[in-house]
């Protein structure tokens, strides 16, 4: 029983993230949307202890990106920007592999011309 609620609020989270996805500016949605269906599969076997964090760290995001997503339907002058800085004391907890991906997305998000050549429709 404990395990199906599990999965039910996993899922959830990963459902509420993509469609909040669907309001980020394109190429962004399209680095985003992978790299959260990248990280819930890498995650599908993890260990208890390990998925208490990914779980609260993965809320913290959507609740970021929720807040960031009503701010930009909002009547505001200056553009949102997505995303949060992250402390020093934050970036001390990650491990070697978890930088590396931080560096390589920040690097992708922040090209003037990115990968990325998707057209709305």
């Amino acid at each position: 029983m404990a395990t199906s609620v599990h999965v039910s609020k996993v899922r959830s989270l990963y459902k509420r993230i993509l469609l909040l996805h669907r309001f980020l500016p394109i190429d962004l949605r399209a680095i985003g949307d992978q790299y959260v269906k990248d990280e819930f599969r890498r995650h599908k076997g993890a260990a208890a202890g390990e998925v208490k964090g990914f779980m609260i760290e993965w809320e913290n995001y959507k609740d970021t990106l929720q807040t960031q997503v009503l701010e930009s339907a909002g009547e505001r002058l200056d553009p949102v920007k997505f995303g949060a800085n992250l402390s020093e004391r934050e970036l001390k907890n990650f491990q070697d592999d978890q930088i590396g991906q931080l560096y390589e997305l920040m690097l992708e998000s922040t090209k003037p011309n990115r990968q990325f050549d998707i057209q709305e429709k």
